[in-house]
């Protein structure tokens, strides 16, 4: 009778220590557990602020739970003066935004003043044309008129 050979069952041991060899073979740098974390869920300093002391007699599980809350006002602290930081930056941004919206403006006076004269100079012109051109029909009236006339003149002779 032929039997199924079983595969070994690992016993817990066994398991243990493959963990712990594939473990050592990755190299330090490649999976620390705080590198997957976001920086707001990693643990913050472990200095306390400057600001704060514990009082003489309070319990380990208060001076623990003290400094877990001044860390995280001080954390809100420098994200709020961070806030601030970017907001000047942006008001910065904002001034050299300004300035240069002035001198654009200034830039746009100047050509908005160049067509003011120029249209006057075409307007000018334009009328200047027109003053010619009736002074030239008159004269043209002028001379059909002296021109028509001595033939009415050389009638009358001729009669």
């Amino acid at each position: 009778m032929v039997r199924a050979v079983k595969p070994p069952i690992l016993d817990a041991l066994d398991l243990e220590r493959e963990i712990e060899k594939e473990f050592r073979k990755l190299d330090q740098h490649d999976s620390l557990p705080t590198e997957f974390a976001p920086p707001s869920v990693r643990a913050p300093d472990l200095g306390m602020p400057d600001y704060v002391e514990h009082s003489d007699g309070a319990t380990e599980i208060g001076k623990l739970s003290a400094e877990a809350v001044v860390r995280e006002y001080e954390a809100a602290a420098k994200d709020i003066e961070a806030l601030g930081e970017e907001l000047t930056e942006r008001a910065k941004q904002c001034e050299a935004m300004m300035r240069d919206a002035l001198v654009v403006t200034d830039e746009l006076k100047e050509t908005a003043k160049r067509y003011r004269a120029e249209a006057k100079r075409v307007f000018d012109q334009i009328e200047s044309c027109s003053l010619l051109t009736a002074e030239v029909r008159k004269i043209c009236e002028d001379m059909k008129d002296r021109l028509a006339a001595p033939t009415k003149v050389q009638d009358k002779t001729d009669a």
